[in-house]
């Protein structure tokens, strides 16, 4: 069933609205290209909204009442809000969820080398990449540094104009005869995916002489130590991750789209997040957990499958007088999910792998999709048709622009989602999210018309479910 393309639907009150939305995301993404600074982004936004630190409630030991808004906070990656309904949690929660984190390359807990008078970064991809998009591309590092005194120091270098950039190298055309021969996902290797970081020596005002070995390497230290006071050893205790250096930009003569870092699944993230921040009184209580470690399984302490969630709704209950493992049961298998990712659009210049019929198209709205997974359905959550009927009114109810369809072709591969962890629950949950081109790359590209429509779809979700 074809969609239409719903530009031309807009009056200039929505088209005002949808440009106000694109310009807060943007800013967004700008401010938040890690788990860590997304965090910190959303607990400034949500406490400006009124929300309060549930460690706070849990120490005081206050009671919440309808109407609370409430977020809690895991290891600064992980982030849940809560907006308590006027009915008893144990009925359930409508629950926005997404992941914030995005492929990117890592820094090796011991990384810093020097080779013929060249100083870099060893490495480790993150997620999914196609490992040739990222040489030759201005790059800046993000992350923290722990030190054992107890310092931490953030590190953001790369993003300012004024500020040096760094970069993976490529061979040049001219020697790249046997390079060109290989398949792709072995013309650049993971090991090959080093930072470089520097070239100048540490000359003899630093104290050196002239016999001294690795100076490049020493001048970074020196330089590492005056600005974050961080030692060679305190790479042990830093997670440092490489991005691609730059804002998030408006692509197109007519500015309709976006080109960004993190848009999978940023995207689906501070849609969320916008639309559970503008959302006031519930009857249901509304939530939007955003969650790491997506991209490589949704494991360890910060991703979907750990406790935290359940945890901390746990935690409720008891700030509720209700504390009971059976009610914190009820309350998830009472509930009911968007578990938002996003979704392959059609690009026409590559229309062999999809199927056109059951594909997503830009400027349709958000995506749903029934199923996930791979070829046979394999790892997917699918939803139920009953669950559907029900998303479709309520979204109809605030004439939200929606599509459904799957990721690809049947055979030509897949992806997964937070979606089947949460349905282990016995809630019902079903894919949703943005269509985006170009998703793992670098640089990856959306249509403001979606990104409107998917908080829209969003809101009316928390509302009318």
């Amino acid at each position: 069933m074809e969609r239409d393309n719903i530009w031309s639907s807009y009056s200039d009150d929505q088209l005002q609205e949808l440009e106000r939305i694109s310009a807060d995301y943007r800013s967004c993404l700008d401010a938040g290209k890690t788990e860590r600074e997304c965090v910190r982004l959303i607990v400034e936004m949500a406490e400006k909204k009124g929300y309060r630190d549930i460690r706070e409630l849990i120490s005081s030991g206050a009671a919440i009442k309808s109407g609370d808004k409430i977020y809690a906070v895991c290891m600064d990656k992980s982030v849940a809000l809560f907006n308590i309904g006027d009915r008893p949690l144990e009925e359930g929660m409508n629950i926005l969820g997404a992941h914030v984190d995005s492929p990117r390359i890592d820094v090796k807990q011991n990384p810093l080398y020097e080779t013929e008078e060249l100083a870099y970064l060893d490495t480790h991809y993150y997620g999914g990449i196609k490992k040739y998009q990222w040489v030759t591309i201005p790059l800046a590092i993000h992350g923290v540094v722990a030190m054992k005194d107890g310092r931490k120091a953030e590190i953001c270098i790369g993003e300012k104009d004024d500020e040096p950039v760094f970069a993976v190298t490529d061979l040049l055309i001219h020697l790249a005869s046997k390079q060109m021969e290989k398949k792709a996902g072995l013309v650049i290797e993971g090991e090959k995916l080093d930072v470089l970081i520097g070239s100048r020596p540490a000359g003899q005002e630093e104290g050196v002489t002239e016999k001294e070995k690795e100076l490049v390497k020493k001048n970074i230290l020196q330089l590492l130590e005056e600005r974050y006071g961080m030692k060679e050893e305190d790479f042990v205790s830093a997670e440092l991750e490489v991005v691609p250096a730059g804002r998030a930009r408006e692509l197109g003569f007519d500015r309709s789209m976006i080109m960004a870092y993190g848009q999978d699944d940023r995207v689906c993230a501070f849609t969320s997040l916008f639309a559970m921040l503008d959302v006031e009184r519930v009857e249901k209580t509304a939530c939007c957990i955003l969650v790491d470690k997506e991209e490589i399984g949704s494991v360890g302490a910060t991703g979907m499958h750990s406790r935290f969630f359940e945890n901390m709704v746990a935690e409720l209950m008891a700030l509720m007088g209700e504390e009971s493992n059976l009610r914190v049961r009820r309350a998830l298998q009472n509930s009911k999910m968007l578990s938002s990712d996003v979704s392959a659009a059609y690009d026409p210049m590559y229309a062999d792998v999809f199927e056109k019929r059951s594909s997503a198209f830009f400027a349709r709205g958000p995506v749903f999709n029934k199923f996930t997974g791979s070829r046979g359905k394999s790892g997917s959550n699918d939803a139920n048709a009953e669950y559907i009927a029900a998303l479709r009114d309520a979204l109809d109810a605030d004439k939200v622009a929606y599509q459904f369809a799957e990721l690809g072709k049947v055979d030509a591969g897949g992806g997964g989602t937070i979606a089947y962890i949460m349905a282990n629950y016995g809630m019902e949950v079903i894919d949703s999210g943005v269509a985006v081109l170009c998703m793992h790359a670098p640089w990856e590209i959306t249509s403001k018309a979606d990104v409107y429509e998917a908080y829209r779809g969003y809101k009316a979700f928390l509302k009318n479910m």
